[in-house]
């Protein structure tokens, strides 16, 4: 008499080592039934492999586009936290009292009534916040299955914004930059995204860039 296999539980147990976290088999795309499907699935892309940024952007059959997008954006303000942490030992607001990319880019803080200068450290806090608020809004994106054009269009703006805090930490703490993005791809993965769904023109994209 067979014997039913035992459910595979994704989820990481609390007190789980670190080297055991996220242990489960990978799962197709197609089998997963929860609404956050397209947030696990472009996770479990990146556990994969970080390095292949054009897997872990190419969408899914049946995938909504919008929400494709959405779901990445909501992703790289997640993992852009990790910068923000280390900004808070390395990027001195007494140093840095503008957020700056090269000489020719000053950047104002649209966090505030009206737009004005912040320290780059208090800019990324600031954005990452609002960015935060807006893609957590139950009225601009009250569903994470679909979403209305009017709501995507809102994209493209936390989109220019964000990718300021690359610029800035590839300008001025090149050193952090350099071990951050060798282990994550990140700007390179952000850049590759904003071009490959128009969120971003090429021309704004001032930290170089090499395509796949």
């Amino acid at each position: 008499m067979a014997t039913e296999s035992a459910p595979v539980v994704r989820r990481n147990r609390p007190g789980i080592k670190a080297k055991d976290m996220y242990s489960w088999p990978d799962q197709d795309f197609s089998d997963m039934e929860s609404i956050m499907a397209g947030q696990q699935y472009i996770q479990q892309l990146i556990r994969k492999d970080p390095k292949n940024v054009d897997a872990i952007l190419e969408m899914p059959p049946g995938q909504d586009e919008a929400s494709w997008k959405y779901e990445h954006l909501r992703q790289f303000c997640n993992e852009l936290n990790t910068i923000a942490v280390r900004f808070q030992l390395e990027c001195d607001p007494k140093v840095c009292t503008q957020m700056t990319a090269t000489e020719q880019w000053i950047f104002l803080c649209a966090a505030h009534r009206n737009p004005k200068e912040c320290s780059a450290l208090d800019y990324t806090l600031h954005t990452l916040h609002v960015a935060a608020s807006l893609l957590n809004s139950n009225k601009h994106f009250p569903s994470r299955v679909s979403i209305k054009e009017t709501s995507a269009q809102r994209l493209s703006s936390v989109a220019r914004r964000i990718y300021r805090i690359f610029s800035h930490a590839y300008y001025h703490h090149r050193t952090m930059y350099d071990e951050f993005e060798s282990s994550t791809c990140l700007c390179k993965r952000f850049s590759a995204y904003v071009l490959k769904y128009d969120l971003m023109s090429a021309d704004n994209l001032i930290v170089p860039y090499e395509k796949s």
